[in-house]
């Protein structure tokens, strides 16, 4: 006998669950504690098998009858509703666990031990800022060209075209990941080719050639810290990155030697990176131990002894000189490199010393001494250079 939904809503509960049968293998399972439960009974395989069909009444006497001939419709074309209702379940399960912002963190900590600690956390920002708020709780797999272009075009919108670039590649890389761990098809960035404005590249200011005797000049007479004016003249014979002199250890150096060994963890690229000391960069340096020798950081904070040279301190120092939107601190390698170029030193030379982006990270992993003794003639080259530019105003030259 079948069912009826009053027989259905006035089932009592019992010292034991029992069973209510409607036909077809559908049945209401009634709990001691009053809860009642949809099932269906069937065989596949030659073997009885149940399947959950709801729970009253959020699923009523219909749901659970048009449920009952879903089920019997699969199993007439050979498959178990069983194994699909788990399968249904895993696709679920997976959907919730693989939104944008669960794989976005989970390539961000898979990926941050080869970023300085700066620049993973302004990865992270960014997304946090701008992508999550709009793709965080979307299943990366279920997101859209349109969808991603909606989210750059709010960035887009504030001017921070840059901001907008960035945030495009990361969302990028953070699909391919998606792709790699099996949770999406496709990428949909690069059906964005062309739909964002295109930032204008702002180059750092540098010095010319022909600039070159006046800021000497500018620099012999300038009447800040002496160590300020030693970090300016290091990071021109060096031509490091200004994040790079600032934070550099006395640990780091080998005056005997002649070399600096910047570690892998202070590097863009996180590679152990050698500057070959010339002859005037190690006068410098004995110099600047006479102020810090006795200090960890090679440039300590004046305010903070135990932290390293402010980044504003040197560019401060340039404005001083005259040089505010003439010149940066790390323009001084656009100046270093532009002068070698003209004067024939070869390109990968100069790159390997500038420590510009290796593409081939194996190749990476192994090339921080690569060209040594090239580049070890070549800063001494560019040391003479100097001095004789020097000399000309001050016949101290570089040593002051």
């Amino acid at each position: 006998m079948s069912l009826s939904d009053a027989k259905v809503r006035n089932a009592k509960a019992r010292n034991k669950r029992y069973k209510i049968a409607d036909g077809d293998g559908l049945f209401l399972l009634v709990h001691p504690s009053g809860s009642k439960y949809w099932r269906l009974k069937y065989f596949f395989g030659g073997k009885e098998k149940s399947l959950a069909l709801g729970v009253y009444p959020h699923t009523g006497l219909g749901d659970a009858r048009d449920a009952r001939s879903a089920a019997h419709r699969t199993l007439a074309s050979g498959i178990d509703p069983g194994a699909v209702r788990k399968e249904e379940k895993r696709v679920a399960e997976l959907r919730a666990e693989s939104t944008f912002e669960i794989v976005a963190r989970e390539w961000h900590a898979n990926r941050k031990h080869e970023w300085a600690e700066n620049s993973a956390k302004s990865v992270l920002t960014r997304l946090e800022t701008h992508a999550f708020p709009k793709l965080g709780e979307r299943p990366v797999a279920e997101i859209s060209p349109p969808e991603v272009l909606s989210m750059l075009r709010i960035i887009e919108g504030r001017g921070t075209l840059d901001t907008a670039r960035r945030v495009k590649q990361y969302c990028a890389k953070i699909f391919m990941y998606a792709i790699a761990t099996d949770r999406a098809q496709r990428n949909p960035v690069p059906d964005l080719e062309g739909a964002l404005k295109t930032p204008v590249t702002k180059h750092y200011s540098y010095l010319k050639a022909s600039d070159l005797p006046a800021f000497f000049e500018k620099l012999n007479g300038y009447q800040g810290e002496p160590l300020t004016r030693l970090a300016l003249l290091l990071l021109l014979l060096t031509f490091v990155r200004t994040n790079e002199l600032r934070a550099a250890r006395w640990e780091e150096f080998d005056l005997d030697k002649g070399e600096w060994r910047i570690p892998g963890e202070r590097m863009k690229m996180r590679q152990t990176h050698i500057v070959p000391l010339s002859h005037q960069a190690i006068s410098a340096l004995r110099e600047v131990q006479e102020h810090s020798g006795n200090r960890e950081h090679v440039f300590p904070n004046e305010h903070n002894p135990l932290k390293f040279m402010s980044e504003n301190t040197m560019l401060f120092a340039l404005y001083r000189m005259g040089y505010r939107s003439r010149a940066t601190g790390h323009g001084f390698r656009s100046t270093a490199s532009t002068i070698l170029n003209e004067n024939g030193f070869p390109p990968d030379v100069i790159e390997r010393q500038l420590a510009h982006t290796e593409r081939n990270q194996v190749r990476a992993a192994y090339n921080h001494a690569q060209y040594l003794p090239q580049r070890r003639e070549m800063m001494q080259w560019w040391a003479d250079y100097l001095d004789k530019v020097h000399l000309k105003h001050d016949s101290k030259g570089l040593g002051f």
